[in-house]
């Protein structure tokens, strides 16, 4: 590797570190009666698998509770398989990404049929080769590995955010292309320890979490700063490279809240096939440039749901922040005029009773809307 003759002194001093100041007490990667794994034993991938989706764009701290919920509620592989997708989107509630909840529950159903019913719990029933895992929906090189790693103690490299991180520090790489990264991952297979892979990878894991940061990393703490070239040549800090950020778009979003007689609501479910799948969501839409927020809201809710309304009073209007863009919601409570309401563009519509919106799997930017018509319905003395 170049700068990097031998992988023993590095592993060496991470694992030496590691013994020291590793993060033990994650709970995936203990045992049932909460030991920990000696070198070489296996433990079941089960709960490993649901943390490592759950960690893909989402940090351990908030990961945490949800994974332990999740335990509660689907202990075991069978359990899981034998859910409906609204159930696991209900659980995924507030976590984001929920296309990795759809595909943990397509991947369960591929598992089940190699590990088998009620065998979930014994290592051996499952997979532990890296294709197999990356033939999984949403399961790559990274995440395969550290899963194999993890629950097989075997020598498999990962290349998360944070290892890419320390890696690009130590070359002095900036990772400008897809040959840099393949140099990561070289790197990554020509360190890891042989003898201690599921605590090497996790010492690199826990490097780049609390020592090696994207932002003043701790280089005085670090096991690693006598082979750093970024430290002993550079400012570690320039590393890896920093992308250009893009102002995100903004787009103005219409929604409609549509009441019956009942005093119910009108939902609809997103389709399995877009963006957040199988979530429920109040219908409307994105605004045109020529048109008003009322005239949105009308029209989409034709569009959507085949029926006519009358736009009334505004409920709410916010700004919510996704990855790619920025959203601006403006929610208006209307009449229902005519029209029997269809799922033209979801797969199911239900009239609700507003006091059970909260048992229902919606998108965060939704759950913010229920809180204001809470208050809203609450002030007006009406009925919940």
């Amino acid at each position: 590797m170049g700068i990097i003759d031998s992988p023993q002194d590095i592993q060496n001093s991470l694992l030496k570190w590691f013994r020291a100041n590793g993060r033990y007490w994650i709970p995936w990667k203990l045992k049932k009666d909460g030991s920990i794994p000696q070198s070489g034993e296996s433990i079941s991938p089960y709960e490993i698998w649901i943390a490592e989706v759950m960690l893909q764009q989402t940090q351990l701290g908030v990961v945490i509770p949800y994974w332990e919920k999740w335990m509660q509620i689907f202990p075991t592989l069978t359990y899981l398989v034998e859910a409906d997708l609204e159930n696991i989107l209900k659980i995924w509630q507030g976590l984001g990404y929920y296309s990795r909840a759809n595909r943990i529950h397509q991947s369960s159903k591929i598992l089940i049929e190699f590990v088998g019913k009620y065998k979930d719990q014994d290592p051996y029933s499952w997979p532990n080769g890296l294709d197999q895992w990356m033939s999984l929906p949403g399961i790559g090189r990274s995440t395969a590995g550290s899963i194999i790693s993890s629950a097989f103690d075997l020598p498999t490299p990962i290349l998360d955010g944070n290892v890419k991180r320390i890696f690009s520090r130590l070359l002095a790489n900036k990772i400008k292309s897809i040959k840099d990264e393949k140099q990561l991952w070289e790197l990554s297979s020509f360190l890891i320890s042989k003898t201690n892979p599921r605590d090497f990878n996790q010492a690199l894991m826990d490097l780049g979490a609390n020592i090696c940061t994207p932002k003043k990393p701790s280089c005085s703490s670090c096991p690693l700063q006598k082979f750093c070239v970024a430290y002993t040549q550079y400012d570690p800090d320039d590393f890896p490279k920093k992308e250009m950020i893009k102002i995100k778009p903004l787009e103005e979003i219409g929604i409609g809240l549509v009441f019956n007689k009942n005093g119910e609501l009108l939902i609809d479910q997103r389709l399995e096939s877009s963006s957040m799948g199988g979530m429920w969501e109040f219908p409307g839409g994105k605004k045109n440039s020529n048109e008003s927020i009322e005239k949105t809201i009308e029209r989409e809710l034709k569009e959507e749901l085949g029926i006519v309304v009358k736009v009334g009073e505004k409920l709410v209007s916010f700004e919510h922040a996704y990855t790619h863009k920025k959203l601006y919601f403006t929610v208006h409570i209307c009449k229902w005029i005519s029209g029997e309401p269809k799922p033209l563009t979801s797969q199911k519509l239900l009239w609700v009773s507003p006091k059970k919106l909260f048992d229902f799997p919606f998108p965060a930017a939704n759950t913010k809307i229920i809180s204001e018509l809470y208050k809203h319905l609450c002030i007006g003395n009406k009925n919940l």
